[in-house]
């Protein structure tokens, strides 16, 4: 009998796959909910093998059965964390580029233009001189159907006025967030679900949790204008970056344009 453990180059490539999808569960989880049920989960796992080791028949069977059903309970649990997770797949560039049904059936959507981001970080800028709050939503690959049907429709050109108007405290639509896919403004007052997030900072308020809601449910970017602050911020892949300058967002919306031509 050998006392030397045979590694074989599967195992190695085995064992560093697993400890990646360990890690970008770790990701997804930290900071939520989801995190304090799964540290939970896994010391009831933990007692459920100490249990089996010191051969206590009665609890361990009946533990054994909650145990039994653990992988349905973890995918109704962690629904989201699953959403987001085959999100991050999907939507990964070089995915795209192989399966992209829009390039095979040439219905390739178009993306906003330059000179319509320097109108939404125009709007950006006056609306944060003012105070005035807006909630932003720019698609990317997923058009965000399910949330602009549950807004105002308006299919308009995108303008810096047109946003100011939405936005403007006397407004009838500025409420909720304006959603824009492609070139064009789709819909105003659009609900959007809100993060569980717990380590976000106390001081942000709906339109924050919102917009870190939509990013980690879709792929879409959100830009927030705090009508406390007048600060920028922008929620990308559930992660916050706040207090931007006109420049900062001109920059990141510049290289969100840049990764969909790519992508397409």
């Amino acid at each position: 009998m050998s006392l030397f453990i045979t590694l074989r180059f599967l195992d190695v490539l085995d064992i560093l796959l697993v400890a990646f999808l360990l890690y970008q569960l770790y990701l997804l989880i930290k900071g939520t909910v989801a995190f304090n049920i799964f540290i939970g989960l896994f010391l009831v796992y933990l007692f459920w093998l100490l249990v089996r080791a010191l051969n206590m028949e009665l609890l361990g069977s009946f533990m054994g059965q909650f145990i039994g059903v653990g992988i349905l309970a973890l995918i109704v649990v962690f629904q989201p964390e699953i959403r987001r997770f085959l999100l991050l797949i999907g939507s990964n560039p070089q995915v795209n580029r192989f399966l992209s049904v829009e390039k095979l059936f040439n219905l390739k959507t178009k993306s906003a233009s330059g000179q319509h981001l320097k109108m939404i970080v125009r709007a950006c800028e006056n609306m944060a001189k003012v105070k005035t709050g807006a909630l932003i939503v720019i698609a990317q690959n997923s058009e965000l159907k399910e949330y602009i049907r549950t807004g105002e429709k308006l299919n308009a050109r995108i303008s810096d006025s047109l946003l100011e108007t939405v936005f403007f405290k006397n407004t009838p639509l500025h409420d909720g967030a304006v959603i824009i896919n492609g070139n064009k403004i789709m819909a105003a007052r659009c609900i959007l679900p809100l993060t569980n997030k717990e380590d976000l900072n106390p001081l942000f308020g709906l339109r924050h949790r919102a917009a870190v809601g939509i990013t980690e449910n879709t792929d879409a970017c959100a830009i927030i204008v705090s009508e406390e602050t007048g600060r920028i911020s922008v929620a990308l892949s559930g992660e916050l970056r706040h207090n931007l300058s006109g420049i900062d967002l001109s920059n990141i919306l510049e290289n969100i344009i840049i990764d969909i031509d790519d992508a397409d």
